[in-house]
């Protein structure tokens, strides 16, 4: 008696599910376009297949690119990750894009953060980190920290960005002396990493005297390490020795952070000026003693800029000097405008001498190609996207070229190299190194949401002027002095006399294409090993 009424329950709650099933993944979302998917792995399969097909170790967003193009490049596709991932919208058109990070009456700060990533990041950038905050805890924050990033203050680290900078072009010096091959991102990395710490809590980590690394440094990097070969971010049960290590590391970080944010807190009751940096800013000005809990939003807040200020300026040195050592014609135009600013004095202590007298500042605003150069990399290359969630039920719609589609219950994602190579906005060179599509009246062409590097709408990115102004020097200061030639993946094809060889746009033929992978960030698939010379 008892055997067929469990009988009947189990196939009842068998044909719930399977219903259950059925429904969330072939008829919930079937009206989005998408690659043909499975009832039991959604499209984790066929993912799994154009990552397969594709460059090896190659970052995510190359699948999807590939995986759109089979779909006719529709503005949005649908990819149902699920139980790994959520279920997602891969976003391509800028129009959708615009729509998605711009404010509504539902949300006057754009869309909420995708959970699952900060989330997962949590162990670098803390619990309550500004990337991760939404609503009116987003809104203080960034209300909070503007003015540490103002234009007119960030010129003041001039001598910081400077002096930071040589220590930089002396460790390119040594390798131009003994021939050694080198990661370009190791020692952009070094070198921002400086300059951020500087900026955001008036501290020298010293990250650039590789030989001498402190224990921040090498907890630092090892938690770093800990995520750079994850192509998908797993739950922490499928990867706890992984999970374990990370979190001993960050508390290594954390003890370090939590020092110097008390020593800045006790120095700052005798300090005769105001300081704007970051951890001072994180700090209340009213508060006559400083809380544990206040110790630890402010670890937050310094291992979030830590991260983004440092990762970001790194990967775009790297590709910048990387698309110049192809692009004769572009490296030619680069060099008269800085001799035409600084004169034809290459060496970097004249530069330096200019960006710090009295003109310092109008120099930088008349860089005109050389921040061509900057967006175009930015363009090609971009070091991140935005991942975005619609709470069900919100009625959340998007209008496209292809009709309208309502987003409750998914998370989008604006893929911003899918965004930034789109024919439809930038012709047949959608995938080529033009930095004059940037140069005034070109520019006017390019409809303003087509360049979305640094994101757009209320939520983009803060540092973003630091980082141009860092790029802006450092080129400044290298761009005469060095040649920088590629090793191993993306170096130059020679011809019989060891010559490299032009194609017919003027780039150097390379043996082959260089292309990003997932560390944390898109970063370079092997970290730029470059060999470099002087001039």
């Amino acid at each position: 008696m008892l055997l067929p009424l469990i009988v009947a329950v189990i196939a009842l709650l068998g044909s719930y599910f399977y219903r259950k099933l059925r429904y969330e993944r072939l008829k919930r979302y079937a009206f989005f376009p998408q690659m043909p998917k499975s009832l039991i792995l959604g499209h984790l399969k066929i993912m799994d297949g154009f990552i397969r097909a594709g460059k090896p170790n190659g970052h995510p967003d190359l699948a999807f690119t590939a995986m759109n193009e089979a779909l006719g490049q529709p503005p949005l596709m649908f990819a149902d990750l699920r139980p790994f991932g959520p279920p997602m919208v891969i976003v391509r058109s800028h129009h959708v894009a615009e729509q998605i990070s711009k404010p509504s009456k539902l949300y006057p700060y754009s869309l909420p953060k995708m959970p699952q990533v900060y989330g997962h990041m949590v162990h670098v950038t803390g619990p309550t980190s500004i990337l991760a905050a939404h609503g009116e805890d987003w809104k203080r924050l960034r209300k909070r920290f503007n003015p540490g990033f103002a234009s007119q203050h960030l010129l003041t680290f001039l001598p910081c960005i400077l002096e930071k900078s040589f220590i930089f072009l002396d460790r390119l010096d040594r390798f131009a002396h003994n021939g050694q091959p080198f990661s370009l991102v190791d020692l952009t990395g070094n070198l921002t990493f400086d300059i951020i710490s500087g900026v955001v809590m008036d501290f020298d980590f010293d990250a650039q005297n590789v030989d001498r690394s402190g224990e921040f440094i090498r907890a630092y990097h090892e938690l770093f390490q800990t995520y750079t070969s994850e192509q998908m971010d797993l739950p922490w049960f499928l990867t706890p020795r992984v999970e374990w290590k990370r979190r001993q590391l960050a508390k290594r970080v954390r003890r370090t952070l939590e020092d110097i944010v008390r020593d800045t807190f006790a120095n700052r009751q005798t300090a005769t000026t105001k300081s704007r940096s970051i951890l001072s800013l994180s700090l209340q000005d009213d508060a006559s003693t400083l809380t544990t809990k206040a110790v630890s939003e402010a670890c937050d807040q310094l291992s979030t800029f830590l991260f983004a200020g440092h990762d970001t300026t790194s990967i775009l040195l790297s590709w910048l000097f990387y698309e110049l050592s192809r692009s004769p014609h572009t490296l030619r135009a680069l060099r008269a405008e800085l001799d035409g600013l600084f004169g034809p004095d290459p060496n970097p202590s004249n530069v330096r001498d200019k960006l710090l007298s009295d003109d310092g500042k109008d120099i930088l605003q008349h860089m005109t190609y050389t921040a061509a150069i900057i967006k175009e990399t930015l363009r090609l290359w971009p070091p991140a996207g935005t991942a975005r969630m619609v709470r069900p039920g919100t009625g959340v719609k998007v209008n496209t070229s292809h009709g309208e589609y309502s987003l409750d219950g998914v998370n989008v994602y604006n893929c911003a190299i899918m965004i930034q190579r789109d024919p439809d906005v930038f012709g047949e060179t959608a995938n080529e190194f033009v930095p004059e599509r940037w140069l005034p009246e070109a520019a006017d062409q390019i409809p303003t949401s087509a360049w979305r590097a640094f994101e757009r709408g209320p939520r983009n990115c803060i540092g973003q002027e630091l980082a141009t102004l860092e790029a802006r020097i450092v080129v400044a200061l290298v761009a005469r002095r060095y040649d920088f030639v590629k090793v191993g993946v993306g170096e130059l094809s020679l011809d019989d006399a060891g010559k490299p060889i032009l194609d017919t746009k003027g780039h150097f033929k390379v043996a082959s294409e260089m292309y990003p992978t997932r560390q944390v960030t898109p970063k370079p698939i092997d970290g730029m090993v470059m060999r470099v010379k002087i001039r």
